[in-house]
């Protein structure tokens, strides 16, 4: 064989040879580069009992979509600042059981960040606030402006889709009804019913509410509670805006019954719950329905730690990624 044959021949296995091992590698790369991560916005709380809510939701999502890489952030700048700062004396807190992702907790552009340096592209950020209010309109426009990123070639875009879910009670908007979302949420409320039933009780729950978006959602979901379980009289009233307290008040003055369950209304029994609902000086929601003459017994468990509730976000995650035309499982 003539020598310029040979070298020809040779150069050609030589590269055939170092092409062959790149192919799994590669593929490795490309496979990952089209996998969908899930993101799980939560609020936050202080509280270490009050994680334990935030953790079960987690583990619901991860149980759902087991193949799928599923992170955690907080929205709250301080609830993220105080956690920060306990970092100091990080083992304290992993000995009381809390987790590393939320004693290190990041906030969401550095948590899609991270998502982006490990080669994910699509990302789902499901928040696990109660309606869309404040903090899930902020959150929506993170989401909205990372998507966005366009670059001069199209291969060096960050990212092929970032979207958002609906949160728990849903969000304006036709493409899903809130009604619906809320009378699904409802459903999952079935055993604080009961037990209202059990104590011959009145139910009264304490959402957050806000003082900058006024809606009717608790007033709609006091409403399909009343129709889902009729034979218990549910109120429900906020820290924050309206209902309020004395609201709740108002309305109570129409019942007979003179015991109370009390219950948060939120994904977490945090400082809201322990203190502005539960607590023992004379502005809580307890001592100040005592005074008016009602028994009152506090429960002090957040949503997030009723699975059912917690398959609320299980369930919004698919609804998002088949609307986006992407794969969790």
């Amino acid at each position: 064989m003539p020598r310029r044959i040979q070298i020809v021949v040779i150069s050609a296995v030589l590269s055939l040879m170092l092409f062959i091992p790149a192919l799994p590698s590669q593929a490795r790369d490309a496979e990952k580069q089209d996998k969908t991560a899930i993101v799980v916005a939560s609020f936050g709380t202080t509280v270490p009992r009050a994680v334990e809510a935030i953790n079960n939701i987690v583990d619901r999502v991860e149980k759902a979509y087991p193949q799928t890489e599923v992170r955690i952030t907080f929205t709250s700048n301080i609830i993220r600042s105080i956690w920060r700062k306990r970092q100091i004396e990080a083992q304290q807190w992993l000995d009381q059981g809390i987790p590393e992702d939320i004693l290190y907790v990041k906030n969401i552009i550095s948590t899609i960040g991270d998502l982006r340096e490990e080669g994910y592209r699509n990302i789902i950020v499901q928040p696990t606030h109660m309606f869309y209010m404040e903090q899930s309109h902020d959150l929506n426009s993170y989401v909205r402006a990372l998507g966005s990123i366009e670059t001069m070639k199209e291969r060096w875009r960050p990212f092929d889709s970032v979207v958002m879910g609906r949160p728990a009670l849903g969000m304006p908007g036709a493409r899903y009804n809130y009604h619906e979302d809320v009378a699904a949420a409802v459903q999952t409320l079935a055993a604080d019913a009961q037990l209202a039933a059990s104590e011959d009780a009145i139910l009264v729950y304490m959402g957050h509410g806000n003082q900058h978006w006024s809606t009717g959602i608790y007033a709609d979901t006091q409403r399909e509670m009343r129709r889902a379980y009729p034979d218990v009289e549910t109120f429900i009233g906020v820290v924050e805006g309206h209902p309020s307290l004395q609201d709740v008040l108002d309305q109570l003055d129409a019942t007979t019954r003179k015991k109370i369950i009390i219950k948060p209304f939120m994904i977490v029994a945090g400082d809201h719950a322990v203190n502005d609902m539960a607590g023992e000086d004379g502005e809580s929601w307890k001592s100040v329905l005592e005074k008016s003459g009602y028994e009152v017994q506090p429960v002090l468990q957040g949503l997030g730690s009723n699975d059912a509730f917690a398959d609320i976000f299980v369930d919004h995650i698919r609804d998002t990624a088949r609307d986006h035309n992407l794969v969790v499982q």
